[in-house]
């Protein structure tokens, strides 16, 4: 089994092996590009996967100091193509792809990606546009603001300038906040995550509401760290999902059975704390332990389907 950027334990690199001959077609070029539909055709063909990857959603989908993507998301789109590998039984070269929120959608639909490795809500709404991998995080939309801010929670955002960034389910959130309440909310909408924080340091906007994981990534990563806090109750309930073109059954059982096989070995819970307990490359920590509602997703994920 090929490793591709990234170091996998005998063990999952066996269960991954043992996941793809679920799905593994006959070994003849002729035969198996005969057999092979959607991203594994493509994949056969062009002996290339296209990697959506996010430059500031830390920690899931990010940027190194040499501008190379890592985070959680990429290293569980990284078993992925390994598992990809071994079902079209050929070696495949990443090609990294940088989208944003807003444009990660159509990339994903034009087959611009073919793996979309961010951080990705995935609902009903949703759904209609875009399949998704089983649930890898759960998180909901809470508040970042300087220390001292009199905002405590969503009812102290009336009137207030608040930033978010375009394309996500957070800005649908706070517009519908806004309206439901009659809060009045200026919303100031940004390029990505980076850019919507940079609009609460410069004074621009008097928050900034996304994914409370991404704020505690965006702070621990700021050197003003101190300067800054997450407030107030959960607004929304966001499960994060890898993205992939909706309607593509063959990637969606080998994405399927290697989730269960991570699951199953334990690689996601090692990745979960690789990404959010220990020391980021940046030196920096999240300490954020899992939610008792993804150990239950990931408990559940384990079990293989009878």
């Amino acid at each position: 089994m090929k490793r591709i950027g990234t170091y996998l334990p005998p063990a999952v690199a066996a269960l991954l092996l043992a996941a793809a001959a679920l799905v593994a077609l006959p070994t003849g070029t002729a035969q198996a590009q005969a057999l092979l539909t959607g991203t594994l055709a493509k994949a056969r063909e062009t002996g290339a996967i296209t990697i959506g990857y996010r430059e500031s959603s830390v920690p899931f989908s990010y940027l190194n100091a040499r501008k190379e993507p890592i985070g959680y998301s990429i290293e569980l789109c990284r078993a992925l193509v390994t598992a990809i590998e071994d079902t079209v039984n050929k070696s495949l070269t990443i090609k990294w792809e940088p989208v944003t929120s807003d444009s990660r959608f159509d990339a994903v639909a034009s087959g611009k990606v073919d793996l979309e490795c961010g951080s990705t809500t995935h609902n009903l709404e949703r759904q209609k546009r875009a399949s998704f991998s089983p649930t890898m995080f759960v998180s909901g939309t809470k508040v970042l603001v300087k220390k001292g801010s009199p905002i405590k929670s969503f009812r102290d955002l009336a009137g207030k300038k608040v930033a978010v960034t375009a394309g996500t389910t957070n800005e649908k959130t706070l517009r519908d906040l806004s309206q439901k309440f009659k809060l009045n909310i200026e919303l100031k909408v940004a390029r990505d995550h980076a850019e919507s924080f940079g609009l609460v340091k410069s004074g621009q906007a008097d928050a900034f509401a996304t994914d409370d994981v991404l704020l505690y990534g965006l702070i621990a990563q700021d050197a003003a760290k101190a300067d800054y806090e997450v407030v107030g109750d959960f607004l929304s309930y966001d499960p994060y999902g890898i993205m992939y073109r909706k309607g593509d059954a063959q990637l969606g059982k080998v994405i399927n059975d290697t989730f269960q096989v991570l699951a199953e070995d334990g690689e996601i819970e090692r990745q979960y704390k690789r990404w959010f307990l220990r020391k980021l490359p940046s030196g920096e920590s999240l300490n954020l332990p899992m939610s008792a509602q993804l150990e239950t997703i990931i408990q559940t994920m384990a079990v293989k389907a009878e």
